[in-house]
Protein backbone atom coordinates (compact mmCIF):
# COMPACT_ATOMS: atom_id res chain seq x y z
CA UNK A 1 0.00 0.00 0.00
CA UNK A 2 1.47 3.74 -1.38
CA UNK A 3 1.61 6.27 1.31
CA UNK A 4 -1.45 8.51 -0.26
CA UNK A 5 -3.45 5.32 -0.43
CA UNK A 6 -2.74 4.21 3.65
CA UNK A 7 -2.89 8.27 4.34
CA UNK A 8 -6.56 8.32 2.39
CA UNK A 9 -7.55 5.58 4.37
CA UNK A 10 -6.50 7.16 7.61
CA UNK A 11 -8.44 10.24 6.83
CA UNK A 12 -11.51 8.17 6.27
CA UNK A 13 -11.46 7.02 9.79
CA UNK A 14 -10.83 9.84 11.69
CA UNK A 15 -14.17 11.45 9.76
CA UNK A 16 -16.05 8.66 9.16
CA UNK A 17 -15.67 8.45 13.34
CA UNK A 18 -16.64 11.96 14.22
CA UNK A 19 -19.27 11.68 11.09
CA UNK A 20 -21.32 8.75 12.94
CA UNK A 21 -20.73 10.04 15.99
CA UNK A 22 -21.72 13.57 15.46
CA UNK A 23 -25.14 12.26 13.89
CA UNK A 24 -25.89 10.13 16.73
CA UNK A 25 -25.36 12.80 19.33
CA UNK A 26 -27.38 15.35 17.60
CA UNK A 27 -30.42 12.80 17.86
CA UNK A 28 -30.66 13.73 21.25
CA UNK A 29 -31.38 17.46 20.20
CA UNK A 30 -34.88 18.50 21.29
CA UNK A 31 -34.65 14.92 23.94
CA UNK A 32 -31.52 16.19 26.36
CA UNK A 33 -32.86 15.43 30.17
CA UNK A 34 -32.42 19.14 30.74
CA UNK A 35 -32.08 21.54 28.62
CA UNK A 36 -28.49 22.43 29.81
CA UNK A 37 -27.77 18.67 28.82
CA UNK A 38 -29.64 19.33 25.70
CA UNK A 39 -27.72 22.32 24.58
CA UNK A 40 -24.30 20.67 25.21
CA UNK A 41 -25.15 17.68 23.15
CA UNK A 42 -25.50 19.92 20.13
CA UNK A 43 -22.72 21.81 20.34
CA UNK A 44 -20.81 18.32 20.91
CA UNK A 45 -22.53 17.23 17.43
CA UNK A 46 -21.59 20.59 16.08
CA UNK A 47 -18.13 20.39 16.90
CA UNK A 48 -17.62 16.82 15.65
CA UNK A 49 -19.09 17.89 12.09
CA UNK A 50 -16.81 20.82 12.18
CA UNK A 51 -14.15 18.02 12.52
CA UNK A 52 -15.49 15.88 10.15
CA UNK A 53 -15.43 18.73 7.26
CA UNK A 54 -11.69 19.07 7.88
CA UNK A 55 -10.84 15.21 7.77
CA UNK A 56 -12.87 14.38 5.22
CA UNK A 57 -12.05 17.30 3.66
CA UNK A 58 -8.13 16.65 3.42
CA UNK A 59 -9.62 13.38 2.47
CA UNK A 60 -10.38 14.69 -1.11
CA UNK A 61 -7.74 16.48 -1.32
CA UNK A 62 -5.44 13.48 -0.87
CA UNK A 63 -7.68 11.50 -3.16
CA UNK A 64 -7.22 13.86 -5.87
CA UNK A 65 -10.80 12.50 -8.12
CA UNK A 66 -12.60 15.81 -7.13
CA UNK A 67 -14.57 14.53 -4.58
CA UNK A 68 -15.61 16.82 -1.46
CA UNK A 69 -16.27 16.43 2.20
CA UNK A 70 -19.87 16.25 1.80
CA UNK A 71 -19.55 13.87 -1.60
CA UNK A 72 -17.79 11.27 0.85
CA UNK A 73 -19.96 11.98 3.66
CA UNK A 74 -23.23 11.47 1.57
CA UNK A 75 -22.44 9.17 -1.40
CA UNK A 76 -20.55 6.12 -0.05
CA UNK A 77 -22.41 3.49 0.97
CA UNK A 78 -22.34 1.24 4.32
CA UNK A 79 -19.29 -0.77 3.88
CA UNK A 80 -17.29 2.48 2.26
CA UNK A 81 -17.43 3.89 5.87
CA UNK A 82 -14.21 3.42 7.82
CA UNK A 83 -15.93 4.43 11.86
CA UNK A 84 -14.88 2.71 14.93
CA UNK A 85 -17.90 0.22 15.93
CA UNK A 86 -17.99 2.20 18.94
CA UNK A 87 -19.38 5.28 17.56
CA UNK A 88 -22.44 4.10 15.80
CA UNK A 89 -23.78 1.99 18.46
CA UNK A 90 -27.55 2.99 19.88
CA UNK A 91 -27.63 6.31 22.37
CA UNK A 92 -29.66 4.30 24.31
CA UNK A 93 -30.98 6.52 27.49
CA UNK A 94 -28.13 9.30 28.45
CA UNK A 95 -26.00 7.21 30.41
CA UNK A 96 -25.40 4.95 27.31
CA UNK A 97 -24.69 7.77 25.79
CA UNK A 98 -22.25 9.87 27.86
CA UNK A 99 -20.11 6.69 28.78
CA UNK A 100 -19.94 6.19 24.79
CA UNK A 101 -18.83 9.98 24.40
CA UNK A 102 -16.47 8.99 26.98
CA UNK A 103 -14.92 6.39 25.67
CA UNK A 104 -14.35 7.88 22.46
CA UNK A 105 -13.26 11.10 23.95
CA UNK A 106 -10.51 9.49 25.92
CA UNK A 107 -9.01 7.93 22.85
CA UNK A 108 -9.32 10.83 20.49
CA UNK A 109 -7.42 13.29 22.80
CA UNK A 110 -4.63 10.68 23.09
CA UNK A 111 -4.65 10.39 18.89
CA UNK A 112 -5.19 14.33 18.35
CA UNK A 113 -1.83 14.64 20.54
CA UNK A 114 0.09 11.95 18.88
CA UNK A 115 -0.94 13.69 15.38
CA UNK A 116 0.07 17.09 16.37
CA UNK A 117 3.24 15.71 15.81
CA UNK A 118 2.63 14.54 12.47
CA UNK A 119 5.10 14.80 9.97
CA UNK A 120 2.54 15.67 7.30
CA UNK A 121 1.68 19.47 8.36
CA UNK A 122 -2.15 19.51 7.02
CA UNK A 123 -2.58 17.08 9.47
CA UNK A 124 -0.78 18.32 12.45
CA UNK A 125 -2.77 21.74 11.82
CA UNK A 126 -6.04 19.71 12.20
CA UNK A 127 -5.04 17.70 14.73
CA UNK A 128 -3.90 20.88 16.74
CA UNK A 129 -7.77 22.70 16.07
CA UNK A 130 -9.58 19.46 16.98
CA UNK A 131 -7.85 18.79 20.02
CA UNK A 132 -9.31 21.77 21.85
CA UNK A 133 -12.75 20.45 21.39
CA UNK A 134 -12.06 17.50 22.27
CA UNK A 135 -10.18 18.07 25.22
CA UNK A 136 -13.52 20.24 26.99
CA UNK A 137 -15.52 16.83 25.72
CA UNK A 138 -13.38 14.82 27.39
CA UNK A 139 -13.49 16.71 30.38
CA UNK A 140 -17.51 16.77 30.55
CA UNK A 141 -17.94 13.77 29.48
CA UNK A 142 -16.00 12.28 32.61
CA UNK A 143 -17.43 14.37 34.65
CA UNK A 144 -20.75 13.15 33.87
CA UNK A 145 -19.76 9.59 33.81
CA UNK A 146 -18.29 10.49 37.83
CA UNK A 147 -21.26 12.20 38.67
CA UNK A 148 -24.02 9.60 37.50
CA UNK A 149 -21.59 6.87 38.01
CA UNK A 150 -21.21 7.64 41.75
CA UNK A 151 -24.39 9.32 42.24
CA UNK A 152 -27.67 7.30 42.91
CA UNK A 153 -28.63 3.50 43.13
CA UNK A 154 -30.17 3.75 40.17
CA UNK A 155 -27.60 5.74 38.10
CA UNK A 156 -24.75 3.27 38.94
CA UNK A 157 -26.67 0.69 37.81
CA UNK A 158 -27.33 2.20 34.59
CA UNK A 159 -23.48 3.24 33.74
CA UNK A 160 -22.27 0.17 35.12
CA UNK A 161 -24.75 -1.72 32.02
CA UNK A 162 -23.51 0.97 29.40
CA UNK A 163 -20.28 0.39 30.47
CA UNK A 164 -20.60 -3.77 29.82
CA UNK A 165 -22.13 -3.18 26.94
CA UNK A 166 -20.21 -0.53 25.11
CA UNK A 167 -16.50 -1.82 26.58
CA UNK A 168 -16.28 -4.90 23.89
CA UNK A 169 -16.29 -1.98 21.16
CA UNK A 170 -13.25 -0.26 22.37
CA UNK A 171 -10.46 -2.66 21.53
CA UNK A 172 -10.81 -1.69 17.47
CA UNK A 173 -9.24 1.42 18.24
CA UNK A 174 -6.05 -0.13 19.01
CA UNK A 175 -5.77 -2.91 16.39
CA UNK A 176 -3.76 -2.20 13.95
CA UNK A 177 -3.18 -2.69 9.88
CA UNK A 178 -1.02 -1.89 6.89
CA UNK A 179 -2.88 1.46 6.90
CA UNK A 180 -1.36 2.00 10.53
CA UNK A 181 2.07 0.69 9.41
CA UNK A 182 2.40 2.80 6.53
CA UNK A 183 1.72 6.15 8.35
CA UNK A 184 3.55 4.96 11.67
CA UNK A 185 6.55 4.23 9.74
CA UNK A 186 6.88 7.55 7.37
CA UNK A 187 5.81 9.71 10.88
CA UNK A 188 2.60 10.59 9.89
CA UNK A 189 0.28 9.16 12.10
CA UNK A 190 0.77 6.78 15.31
CA UNK A 191 0.83 2.87 15.47
CA UNK A 192 -2.60 1.70 16.51
CA UNK A 193 -1.78 0.14 19.86
CA UNK A 194 0.77 2.48 21.23
CA UNK A 195 -2.06 4.37 22.56
CA UNK A 196 -4.00 1.50 24.47
CA UNK A 197 -2.00 2.06 27.65
CA UNK A 198 -2.22 5.39 28.07
CA UNK A 199 -6.32 5.24 27.20
CA UNK A 200 -6.44 2.48 29.78
CA UNK A 201 -4.83 4.24 32.53
CA UNK A 202 -7.08 7.69 31.96
CA UNK A 203 -10.11 5.48 31.26
CA UNK A 204 -9.51 3.91 34.58
CA UNK A 205 -8.78 6.49 36.56
CA UNK A 206 -12.17 7.96 35.77
CA UNK A 207 -14.12 4.71 36.05
CA UNK A 208 -12.54 4.04 39.48
CA UNK A 209 -13.79 7.70 40.82
CA UNK A 210 -17.19 6.95 39.11
CA UNK A 211 -16.87 3.72 41.55
CA UNK A 212 -17.37 1.15 37.82
CA UNK A 213 -15.84 -1.80 37.72
CA UNK A 214 -13.77 -2.38 34.02
CA UNK A 215 -15.81 -5.34 32.00
CA UNK A 216 -13.07 -8.12 31.22
CA UNK A 217 -11.00 -7.98 27.79
CA UNK A 218 -13.61 -8.40 25.21
CA UNK A 219 -12.11 -7.16 22.54
CA UNK A 220 -13.43 -6.65 18.85
CA UNK A 221 -10.80 -7.77 16.82
CA UNK A 222 -12.48 -6.91 13.40
CA UNK A 223 -14.79 -4.04 12.71
CA UNK A 224 -16.18 -0.89 11.06
CA UNK A 225 -12.56 0.59 10.55
CA UNK A 226 -11.94 -2.68 7.97
CA UNK A 227 -15.70 -1.66 6.13
CA UNK A 228 -17.63 -4.48 8.86
CA UNK A 229 -20.12 -3.23 10.09
CA UNK A 230 -23.24 -3.65 12.31
CA UNK A 231 -26.82 -3.15 10.89
CA UNK A 232 -26.57 0.27 13.04
CA UNK A 233 -24.79 2.25 10.54
CA UNK A 234 -27.75 1.65 7.81
CA UNK A 235 -29.88 3.36 10.58
CA UNK A 236 -27.59 5.94 11.02
CA UNK A 237 -27.02 6.13 6.85
CA UNK A 238 -30.86 6.17 5.80
CA UNK A 239 -31.63 8.90 8.15
CA UNK A 240 -28.13 11.30 7.30
CA UNK A 241 -28.37 10.16 3.32
CA UNK A 242 -32.11 10.49 2.91
CA UNK A 243 -31.86 14.34 1.82
CA UNK A 244 -28.98 13.98 -1.31
CA UNK A 245 -30.19 10.41 -2.12
CA UNK A 246 -33.48 11.76 -2.57
CA UNK A 247 -32.53 15.43 -4.37
CA UNK A 248 -29.09 14.16 -5.96
CA UNK A 249 -26.94 17.21 -5.89
CA UNK A 250 -28.82 19.73 -4.19
CA UNK A 251 -27.63 22.60 -2.40
CA UNK A 252 -29.09 25.30 0.06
Amino acid sequence: MGRNDALFQFLLRLGDNTLILSHRVSQWCGHGPVLEEDIALANTALDLIGQTQLWLGLAGEIEGNGRSADDLAYLRDAWDFRNLLLVERPNGDFGQTMMRQFLFDAWQVLMLERLMGSGDARVAAIAEKASKEAAYHLERSSGTVIGLGDGTEESHRRMQAALEDLWPYSGEMFVGDEVDEVLAQAGIAPDAGSLKEEWEQMVGNVLAEATLSVPGAAYVQKGGKSGVHTEHLGFVLAEMQFLQRAYPGASW
